[in-house]
């Protein structure tokens, strides 16, 4: 396996910009996420990585290898599509071992490494079969066997799962995450998911119109987002914004706004005029001493939890709280917030000022 490095990458098509001066690296043996809405840059930057796309400039190395200009077939790489793309006409054992036959393997060694391949992937009992008649689940771990028999350098998946239902899917994503620890694979992984990218990485690049918005571990994306941006498109419900005019200067540790006082992180740099107070729901307590104030709007009830909506000063905002909590449509209360998780937000540009959500941002120019 090996370590994967993104340099200043940018690819242009035509006078559209899809992805901006990238840069990032993926350590060997990481399970890595790309994260980010259609149209985002993230499956470009794959296929820069695999060599099916070639960058206008920057650069891309595998294993220490600049590999930018070369092509697919010298990058030692395995690409796992969301559509499959298996022969239609072969069956499952001779789809998985096409790879090794046609790197002329003696079929005794091919014969072994398929047992083995499929052994691993629990597909045993359908090596003989054809693969027209699989279900989505099996079909994909055939897709997964064809990709792992080589031993590659890397793994590139595009959306894998995005064509199975969604109960399967939660259950492939498992396998998916447990095949990556017991393989020790470097892997790149594209989703849209944010629930897949938190449950499946161990560190996520969040891109967003062509530009790494962030890059870091699930949880201080999630816990100290570097952007507005990053904030919204993580967690659900995505994080609460309450928009509001003042100066806050460097250092400073309270905001006022709403009749109200709150405590906040440290600023990075100062700030004066519209800036973005945000918290999560779940960092939320109701509580009616509290001087800032909201009427409930909604209850929508989850089992353990429930997400309250309440009305106040500065618009919506959702709370998570303990279902048993009894809260009705219409009530008043007050709000409290956890300063240890504020994050304050410019809202003109969008970009994060308190220090700690800072940690993981790229200077991506």
């Amino acid at each position: 396996m090996a370590q994967i490095r993104i340099e200043n990458v940018r690819k242009d098509f035509g006078s559209f910009n899809a992805v901006k001066s990238s840069t990032f690296t993926i350590e060997d043996g990481e399970f890595f996420m790309l994260l980010g809405p259609s149209g985002c840059g993230k499956t470009t930057t794959l296929r820069m990585m695999a060599g099916l796309e070639l960058p206008t400039a920057g650069e891309i190395y595998i294993d220490g290898e600049e590999v930018g200009m070369k092509p697919a077939s010298q990058r030692d790489i395995a690409f796992v599509f969301q559509m499959f793309a298996l022969y239609p006409h072969l069956n499952v054992g001779k789809n998985i071992s096409y790879p090794l036959i046609s790197q002329g393997m003696p079929k005794a060694q091919v014969k072994k490494k398929v047992n083995e391949i499929a052994e691993i992937l629990g597909i045993t009992d359908i090596l003989n079969r054809p693969v027209g008649g699989l279900s989505g689940g099996d079909r994909q771990r055939v897709a997964l066997g064809r990709a792992i028999v080589r031993d590659p350098k890397a793994f590139f998946m595009d959306e894998p799962l995005g064509a199975l239902d969604a109960e399967f899917r939660e259950h492939m994503s498992e396998e998916l995450r447990a095949l990556h620890d017991r393989m020790n694979a470097t892997t790149v992984y594209v989703t849209h998911d944010q629930l897949e990218a938190m449950q499946m990485g161990d560190k996520i690049v969040v891109m967003n119109h062509g530009v790494v918005e962030q890059f870091g571990v699930p949880q201080d994306i999630y816990d100290w987002p570097a952007t507005k941006f990053v904030a919204q498109f993580i967690g659900s419900p995505p994080m609460n914004f309450l928009d509001f005019h003042g100066m806050v200067g460097t250092g400073e540790t309270h905001v006022d706004f709403g009749g109200a006082s709150f405590e906040i992180p440290k600023m990075l740099n100062g700030a004066n005029g519209a800036l973005t107070f945000g918290i999560r729901p779940e960092h939320i307590t109701l509580d009616d001493a509290a001087s800032y104030r909201g009427e409930v709007a909604a209850v929508e009830y989850l089992g353990t939890t429930q997400i309250i909506t309440l009305d106040t000063a500065n618009g919506l905002v959702k709370a998570r709280t303990a279902s048993s909590d009894t809260v009705k449509v219409g009530q008043k209360t007050g709000l409290r917030f956890d300063p240890r998780t504020v994050s304050i937000f410019d809202a003109e540009n969008g970009k994060a000022l308190t220090s700690e959500a800072n940690q993981g941002v790229l200077n991506h120019g």
